[in-house]
């Protein structure tokens, strides 16, 4: 064979074998992808004939069901019984928007395996169960439900989470929507509404959006003080009026515009429980860059949140981007400048507290179940994050309850439990601040004890007014919720 013809043939033999591999590629490992795709017109014919697996909470409260058509038992419909509730944690499963939330994420559980694909016959040909699996949340209705009231119409969110094992529990987002709007008759109508609000009910203001967390973060300073050994409770720090910024005309003044303590000096405890800025701008200079950056991303911060819903990260600038600005050092350290946090961040910072330093992957989904209800799955604790030591915990757990017990944090409190906490409130330029409040409770609890962690944020708004802050706006939320979790 001369040498044309050869390459030629390897030319062919090269051009086959690629366009098998891509055949393959399509057909087997990416067919999920072109098949879920809401623009493939096969998809909604799939859909309408399928099945999919009920989803209820911990104490079995059903929030997404198929409903079979009366007039064709092969013939199934969404729906959604708890409206708004659930809608940013369980998503929705539609013909002209596709697939969101749980009903994304979990939808090898979810749907039926009554079809014609490969997988499906397959399954049947082995003698598997055809039938779609269902999902038990970690979330408990009551608790989302007194999330959801205490919230109300303010803009926010509210994470709840066991700080032992990372299981959510409870998630609530405002603005709301309800998925059942997206199924029926109008659908479409309702899908261009929802898109163009300006309040953009479709996000989940829990985990996937980013906020200043205000003087929360004075949390992470303090852990970071504690560990190093830099400082304790009784260390003491001037107490000016305001903290001139290094390199800049710029100062850092408390919320009160004056001293936090008599002026002259005010111990760790104090700044912490009244949350004095001046204390942990001077505090954040004197740890450096490096010891508060460590510090943050042993909390999980400049990473992505590993969670079984749509998560994203919470930031702070790296070492490198602080380039050995104090100024920015002093205002990230308490929570402003280019420091940003999920709500569900800020609950595993509280969570890791009360964890005796540890930090554990969130989850939502708890247990998978079949069509007959026995659990073939179960979410398994998992560790994210070893944030700090366990005396360090310790000692930082007793400064954040006596936030509630004498300061910022009060109105958190609740009757007969130790709740440890700490406010914030975070600038917004030109607009009201943001509303912080994370806490845990019980501190100090039993193995045997149940524990919760919190975060909530409320936005910027006309009716929270300039003078908004963490202790009256976002405490009180927090503490219907954790009134609710300790009746039970």
């Amino acid at each position: 064979m001369n040498g044309p013809i050869r390459r030629m043939a390897l030319g062919l033999f090269v051009a086959m074998t690629l366009l098998v591999g891509m055949v393959s590629w399509v057909q087997v490992i990416d067919s999920a992808r072109y098949r879920d795709d809401p623009r493939n017109a096969r998809v909604v014919a799939a859909r309408i004939g399928r099945e999919r697996g009920t989803i209820i909470t911990a104490d079995g409260v059903v929030v997404a069901q198929s409903l079979p058509n009366p007039a064709d038992r092969t013939v199934f419909r969404r729906s959604y019984p708890q409206g708004d509730l659930y809608a940013h944690v369980v998503g929705y499963s539609t013909v002209l928007f596709g697939n969101t939330g749980l009903e994304a994420s979990r939808s090898s559980d979810l749907v039926s395996d009554r079809d014609s694909t490969i997988s499906g016959v397959l399954n049947a040909m082995l003698g598997g169960d055809l039938r779609p699996r269902g999902l038990r949340l970690t979330i408990d209705n009551d608790l989302q439900t007194i999330a959801a009231e205490a919230l109300g119409s303010q803009r926010g969110a509210v994470a709840a989470v066991d700080p032992r094992t990372g299981g959510i529990l409870a998630m609530v987002s405002f603005p709301s929507f309800d998925p059942n709007r997206l199924i029926g008759s109008d659908a479409a109508a309702a899908g261009e509404a929802l898109e163009g609000n300006p309040a953009q009910p479709l996000l989940n203001r829990a985990a996937q959006t980013t906020y200043n967390p205000g003087s929360t973060f004075k949390t992470v300073i303090t852990a970071a003080a504690l560990e190093t050994g830099h400082a304790n409770a009784a260390t003491t720090f001037p107490d000016p009026d305001e903290v001139d910024l290094p390199g800049s005309s710029a100062t850092i003044s408390n919320f009160s515009g004056g001293s936090c303590n008599n002026g002259i000096e005010v111990t760790l405890a104090t700044g912490f429980t009244l949350s004095c800025n001046t204390t942990f701008a001077q505090l954040g200079m004197q740890l450096g860059v490096e010891t508060v950056v460590e510090q943050a991303e042993a909390f999980g911060f400049n990473a992505e949140l590993e969670a079984d819903i749509p998560s994203i990260g919470s930031v702070i600038p790296s070492v490198a981007d602080f380039d050995g600005d104090l100024a920015a050092l002093a205002q990230s350290s308490i929570g402003e400048r280019d420091v940003r946090a999920t709500p569900l961040q800020m609950a595993l910072v509280a969570g890791a507290v009360a964890n005796g330093g540890l930090v554990m992957a969130p989850y939502v989904v708890g247990e998978v179940f079949n069509a007959d209800g026995e659990v073939v799955d179960v979410t398994e604790p998992r560790i994210l994050h070893t944030a700090m030591s366990p005396a360090t915990a310790t000692a930082l757990a007793e400064l954040m309850e006596q936030v509630v017990t004498g300061g910022t944090g009060t109105r958190a409190g609740v009757p007969g439990v130790r709740i440890g906490g700490k406010t914030g409130t975070a600038e917004v330029p030109g607009r009201p601040p943001h509303s912080w409040f994370i806490g845990f409770g019980a501190v100090d609890a039993e193995p045997d004890q149940p524990q919760i962690a919190i975060a909530v944020v409320v936005e910027s708004s006309d009716s929270t007014g300039n003078d908004a802050t963490g202790g009256t706006v976002a405490a009180p939320i927090a503490q219907q919720v954790l009134a609710e979790f300790f009746s039970g």
